[in-house]
C-alpha cells in the first residue's frame, strides 16, 4: 500500500483540492477529519465536523476513539486499497493517523501551495473566517443524513485536462463548533416558514395547520391545507411538498425527511364553493 499526504494549514482548502490531487496520483481512497472516502462515497468513519469542540474535532481527525478507529482500520484491512491519501495540516498530523490506522507513512508528501495558487488560499482561508465554511469532498447527499442543523450546500468543481474534464461535488458545511456560534431554530419560527413558503404556492387558499416532528436526523413536516383547485389535486400536493421541502433546507440547513401535505379543504373557484371539513 503506498500513502500520500496533502498538508496545509486549516482552513486552506485541503479537501477542495484532494479530488484532483487523487486524480492525478489515481488515488481512490481518501481519509479527511475522520471519514474513509472513495470516490464520491463516505465507506465509513465520523467526520470531525460532527464534533462540537474543537478538541473534540481534532481527537475524531486522529482517530483517538477506539470504535471508530477500528472501524476504519477494518474497512482498510478488507478493501486493501493500493493508495490512500491523507488530509492533515502537518506532517506530524498525518504520522499520527498513519499510526492509528496502522497504514505505512507517507511515500510522497504534497503541501497545498503546491497545487493551490496563493489567490485560492486566501479565498478559502477568508471562506473559513468569515463564514465558518468547510468542505467535505463528497457530494452533499453523503453527507446530509448525518449533518441535520447545520448549514449544508452543495459545490460542483470543473476541470479541464487536455481534452478530458473531470466533474465532482463537494459539500459545504458550517460546523458547530465554528467560532461563528452555535444556532437554534424555534418550531415557531420554522411553523412560520412553512406557512409563508406555502401560502405563496399559487393555488394554496390557505394553510390550516403545520406540526413538526423532529428526528435525530432531521425534521419530518404535516401541512394541512386549503386549495383552490387549479389542476389535478396530486399535482399540487406534489408541488407543495417540493417548495416547503426545498426553502426550509436551503435557508435553515435541517435536513428535510419528509414532507406529508392533507387537503383539507377545497374552492371550487368556477363555482365559488368552498369544500372543508367541519
Amino acid at each position: 500500500m503506498k500513502v500520500y499526504a496533502l498538508i496545509g494549514h486549516s482552513g486552506t482548502g485541503k479537501s477542495y483540492k484532494a479530488f484532483m490531487v487523487a486524480k492525478d496520483r489515481d488515488i481512490e481512497y481518501i481519509i479527511d477529519d475522520g471519514l474513509l472516502i472513495c470516490g464520491t462515497r463516505i465507506i465509513t468513519g465520523s467526520s470531525a465536523k460532527k464534533e462540537k469542540t474543537k478538541l473534540a474535532a481534532v481527537r475524531r481527525a486522529l482517530f483517538k476513539e477506539d470504535k471508530h478507529r477500528e472501524a476504519v482500520k477494518a474497512a482498510i484491512k478488507e478493501l486493501a486499497p493500493e493508495k490512500i491519501l491523507i488530509l492533515g495540516t502537518s506532517n506530524k498530523m498525518v504520522e499520527q493517523i498513519s499510526k492509528s490506522l496502522d497504514i505505512p507513512l507517507p511515500c510522497e508528501v504534497i503541501y497545498i501551495n503546491e497545487v493551490s495558487t496563493e489567490s485560492e488560499i486566501n479565498i478559502a482561508i477568508k471562506s473559513r473566517r468569515n463564514e465558518g465554511k468547510h468542505v467535505i469532498p463528497v457530494p452533499t447527499v453523503e453527507v446530509k443524513k448525518d449533518f441535520s442543523g447545520y448549514f449544508i450546500d452543495s459545490l460542483k468543481i470543473f476541470r479541464k485536462k487536455e481534452k478530458t474534464g473531470d466533474v465532482t461535488e463537494k459539500t459545504i458545511i458550517r460546523p458547530t463548533f465554528s467560532y461563528l456560534g452555535k444556532y437554534e431554530i424555534s418550531k415557531n419560527a420554522l411553523i412560520q416558514l412553512i406557512e409563508i413558503t406555502a401560502v405563496k404556492y399559487e393555488g394554496v387558499h390557505k394553510v390550516d395547520k403545520v406540526r413538526i416532528d423532529s428526528k435525530t436526523e432531521g425534521v419530518i413536516i404535516d401541512i394541512d391545507v386549503s386549495l383552490n383547485l387549479m389542476k389535478r389535486l396530486d399535482l399540487m400536493m406534489r408541488d407543495i411538498q417540493k417548495v416547503v421541502a426545498e426553502k426550509l433546507e436551503y435557508t435553515t440547513g435541517l435536513n428535510v425527511l419528509a414532507v406529508n401535505i392533507r387537503t383539507v379543504g377545497l374552492v371550487l373557484l368556477d363555482k365559488g364553493i368552498y369544500i372543508g371539513e367541519t
